[in-house]
């Protein structure tokens, strides 16, 4: 499996054996409701940084550090 095209997703405390991948077609955008399929918040790790996407009551997303 190519992980360059996956986004890795696990389900709460979920063990590294349990976890599950989505494989992207980069010329489509991500679909919200794929990534906040078990809450409202999905952490994301870039460039050694840790963000969090935070999905609102109200619909809106925020990134923040």
């Amino acid at each position: 499996m190519d992980l360059h095209n996956t986004i890795s997703v696990r389900d709460g405390a979920a063990s590294d054996s349990q976890r599950r991948y989505l494989v992207l077609d980069r010329t489509l955008p991500i679909r919200s409701e794929s990534l906040f399929t078990q809450n409202d918040e999905v952490l994301i790790a870039h460039l050694g940084e840790h963000y969090r996407l935070r999905r609102t009551r109200n619909g809106k997303l925020i990134l923040t550090k």
